[in-house]
């Protein structure tokens, strides 16, 4: 099979990119034919999943990227040697809810890495009038942001923020014909979940979420799978008493 040429003189960049499903997404963009910078604090871990993945080393640039250090992001964003035609970020960290809620610092990590670092870097790329190549920004959400639940309201209410957040950006861009998506994500098998007690009928493979991330089309939100499309729209429209008695 010849490689597509979709992405062909086109350029993607991962944020976030040692995640499992954007590990995934590197190797579909790379397939299409764009050009991939992955940007991580796991430069090596990168590096070797690119080699044992056999992928094109010429098609992927592995550069560092840290979400908190929000004062390198200017100068990250400048030194990229091609600007995006597409941005995904896809950073996270989890801290379980009983542990977030006696440890701050836990709590304020994953506001850093959801919400204030998405901010911080994709402000930078939305408002680089000097980049006409900009077609589509894509943000990795997650269902626990639908509405606030008494197991993760924590970690929920930094993907809350990061989706509203991107919901404006969207708006924003409209006149510049900049697509926004967010992909909300249910359960996830991933590094971040293991070890969670987790419904194995409804856990969504890497990969499914990836092809959903690289087909995005022109909905705002997406969401892969078509129980957790049930599930996302009886969670928005569930009463609060409802809501109340969820775990």
């Amino acid at each position: 099979m010849q490689p597509s040429t979709a992405g062909q003189n086109k350029t993607v960049l991962i944020l976030g990119a040692n995640s499992d499903v954007a590990k995934e997404t590197i190797r579909l963009y790379v397939d299409k034919g764009f050009h991939v910078i992955a940007a991580s604090r796991s430069i090596t871990t990168l590096e070797e999943f690119v080699t044992q993945q056999r992928i094109d080393h010429t098609k992927v640039s592995i550069l560092y990227f840290d979400a908190e250090a929000f004062d390198t992001h200017a100068a990250f964003y400048e030194s990229l040697s091609a600007k995006p035609n597409i941005v995904l970020y896809a950073a996270g960290y989890l801290k379980h809810n009983e542990e977030a809620l006696l440890d701050f610092e836990g709590s304020f990590r994953m506001m850093k890495v959801h919400y204030a670092g998405a901010v911080s870097i994709l402000n930078l790329v939305a408002m680089d009038k000097n980049n006409p190549h900009l077609e589509r920004i894509i943000g990795l959400s997650s269902l626990s942001g639908v509405r606030g639940r008494k197991s993760n309201f924590i970690y929920g209410s930094t993907k809350s923020a990061f989706t509203q957040y991107l919901a404006g950006l969207r708006q924003y861009l409209f006149p510049r014909r900049i697509v926004v998506n967010v992909v909300v994500a249910g359960y996830i098998r991933s590094k971040m979940t293991k070890g969670l007690d987790l419904p194995e009928s409804l856990m969504l493979e890497p990969s499914f979420i990836a092809k959903a991330v690289v087909n995005a089309g022109k909905n705002l939100i997406i969401v892969p799978g078509f129980k957790w499309k049930l599930i996302y729209q009886v969670l928005k429209a569930m009463p609060e008493k409802l809501v109340a008695k969820l775990p």
